[in-house]
């Protein structure tokens, strides 16, 4: 009933979008941890999976032994899909042989696309390209855009409802954590919502008390100082 990209950028980020004809699919579904990976559980969903499968890249296990792992301890396997990337970029993905068509993953260098419920192979294929085409572009957008090329192949055979993009790059907490949990063009009100992000809440975020700066920026004169910086950059051709 779904599908995702699973990636980890150059820079060490990690991030995951997905969309479906789902309520609220990133409230269970995407799941990241810096430093350790990333991963979307999907199909007949099961969030219990995350925390074990982290845990597991975390302790540098190979993505592909560890999800051999997981899937034989769920009584539930073949109707679960799931897939990962880990710090060095390995990925791994299972699709359960009960999945509703039409359903399936393919692993690239350094990112996964997964789905199922789908109009077709065309969507993976074309989520995956373009995500390969359009390295020039922001780690989030390219995420977001890569899925709306999946969304224009066909996308989730049932319509569209909801939409998310996780991005983990270096901190304890996500540096975007963006939800549509209910639209009818969830990943271009995605879009929508990332550009807003720009305005405040990325520079924002940059002040947050972080691993290389505990206490974070608290005199609000320079929080405002860090956001017209932003902002000038951006402005800048």
């Amino acid at each position: 009933m779904t599908w995702s990209i699973v990636a980890r950028d150059p820079t060490g980020a990690f991030g995951v979008a997905v969309a479906s004809r789902f309520f609220a699919v990133g409230a269970l579904c995407p799941y990241g941890r810096s430093d350790v990976g990333a991963l979307a559980t999907q199909a007949l969903v099961n969030p219990l999976l995350a925390a074990p499968a982290l845990q597991g890249l975390g302790q540098q296990r190979d993505p592909a032994a560890l999800l051999r792992e997981l899937m034989a301890t769920d009584a539930g396997s073949a109707q679960r899909q799931l897939h990962l990337i880990d710090a060095l970029g390995r990925g791994a993905a299972h699709t359960g042989a009960e999945c509703v068509d039409w359903c399936g993953h393919t692993l690239r260098d350094g990112y996964s696309v997964a789905g199922n419920m789908l109009a077709g192979p065309q969507v993976i294929a074309a989520t995956a390209d373009h995500y390969a085409e359009h390295a020039e572009l922001p780690f989030a957008v390219r995420l977001i855009e890569a899925m709306a090329a999946g969304e224009a192949a066909g996308g989730d055979k049932r319509g569209k409802q909801a939409a998310a993009l996780l991005i983990y790059s270096g901190q304890d907490y996500p540096a975007l954590d963006i939800r549509v949990d209910d639209h009818t063009e969830p990943i271009a009100e995605l879009r929508r919502l990332y550009h807003v992000s720009l305005d405040r809440f990325q520079p924002f975020i940059t002040c947050l008390p972080s691993r290389e700066r505990p206490a974070g920026i608290t005199d609000r004169r320079l929080i405002d100082a860090e956001i017209a910086r932003f902002q000038a950059a951006r402005a800048t051709p």
